[in-house]
This record gives C-alpha cells, structure tokens and sequence, in this order.
C-alpha cells in the first residue's frame, strides 16, 4: 500500500509528515525551506510510492481566507499540473500551530527546541495528516 503524505505549506518554511505503509501512523518528516520544495518533492516521491497528499487549507474561523490562502492555493495548482497521478487533499488547518505547541509542552519538549520553527511545521503537518486519516476512517473522505 502506498503512503499518504501532509504538507503544511508555509511562505518561509514547510512542514512535512508522512503514514507509514498500511497508512495507520502519521509521523514527522521534517521542514523544507518553501523555496526547495519543489527538489525535496522530486526526489522524495521518486523514492517513496506516495497514493495522495493532504495539504493544510488556511482558513479563518469563520472560513474567510487568510493571508497564507492565495499562496497556498497557488502551491495547489502548481501540484496538480506536476503530479496529476497523485490526489491532493485539503484539510482546514486552524488551530495546527496552537495545538502542534501545546502538544510540544505537555510532551516534556525542552523551550530550546520548542523555539525551533521548523517543529511547529513539522508537528502541524502530522496533525494534519492524522486528522485527515481519523476523518477517512469515519468515511469523512
């Protein structure tokens, strides 16, 4: 079976995770930096058998767009004409950061790290990833 992969797309940096073969766990990648994402796709899915990617959608509470919304969806279409053979999934991404932080302290995560930006993507991106495969197993996708 073929892995399921998140993005957390951001304008500096993006988080990435990854299910493991039987798409049950979802666990961290790491980060790019957005301006190398386009070689870090290239040669991870040329290596890995990758069947969709769920990309976290910027969206307001009250589902208005953001100020991350127009880039994130220009990343969409720019996926969708390099891979058409992968499916591309949105998953509303509020709260991420807050809970991929709140997630880091009650860990025992060290301030050090927890100051590390690239982890709040990397952890934002799992948690997209994990809510994407809750949903399908409620039949929600």
């Amino acid at each position: 079976m073929a892995k399921i992969m998140a993005l957390d797309y951001g304008l500096k940096r993006v988080g990435i995770a990854a299910t493991d073969d039987l798409q049950i766990i979802a666990s961290a990648i790491g980060t790019q930096p957005t301006a190398h994402i386009w070689e870090f796709l290239k040669t991870y899915l040329a290596q890995n058998q990758i069947e969709a990617v769920v990309l976290g959608d910027p969206k307001n509470l009250d589902g208005s767009a953001t100020d991350a919304t127009a880039p994130t969806e220009a990343f969409a279409n720019e996926f969708r004409k390099r891979y058409p053979e992968i499916e591309l999934h949105r998953m509303n991404e509020v709260f991420t950061s807050r809970i991929a932080r709140q997630t880091m302290v009650s860990g025992g995560m060290k301030k050090k790290q927890r100051q590390q930006k690239g982890m709040v993507d990397q952890i934002s991106a799992t948690i997209i990833l994990q809510d994407f495969l809750s949903r399908r197993s409620n039949g929600l996708f």
